[in-house]
């Protein structure tokens, strides 16, 4: 199952969110798992990665591993900022976190090496296409 909890003003496209959540599960075989997706502000997202990653800034998306599969929290405005950054849409940029969370809730680590984080960029962009994003 999947739950999204939007708890900022910013809207979304809930079902877009749940069926990229779904298809992904389904191509890593994960499909049957609980994912929650928290959508929160700038704030809230912060706090987070200061208490769990001490690190003292807001950021994009953050993962957070349960039994059953697990939790993602991000944070839409920092997403939208990352999309002007990077010349992209916020529609796109959202799809990219969002499965970027997933890979990490499936054991994908960037931060492991230069090998795995190349894997997980790969993993990104193959999604991304065939999400036709």
């Amino acid at each position: 199952m999947i739950e999204i909890n939007n708890l900022t003003t910013t809207l979304v496209d809930k079902k877009s969110l749940k069926e990229i959540g779904q298809k992904i599960l389904e191509k890593e075989e994960k499909e049957g798992k609980d994912l929650s997706i928290a959508l929160v502000g700038q704030k809230k997202i912060r706090e987070l990665n200061k208490n769990y990653r001490k690190k003292d800034k807001a950021t994009d998306v953050l993962s957070f591993k349960y039994d059953s599969l697990g939790e993602i929290v991000i944070c839409p405005e920092v997403v939208r900022k990352n999309a002007k950054k990077f010349n992209s849409t916020f529609k796109k940029e959202l799809a990219r976190v969002l499965i970027h969370g997933i890979l990490h809730l499936l054991g994908y680590d960037h931060n492991k090496s230069i090998t795995e984080a190349k894997r997980v960029i790969k993993k990104e962009k193959y999604y991304l296409s065939y999400l036709k994003f």
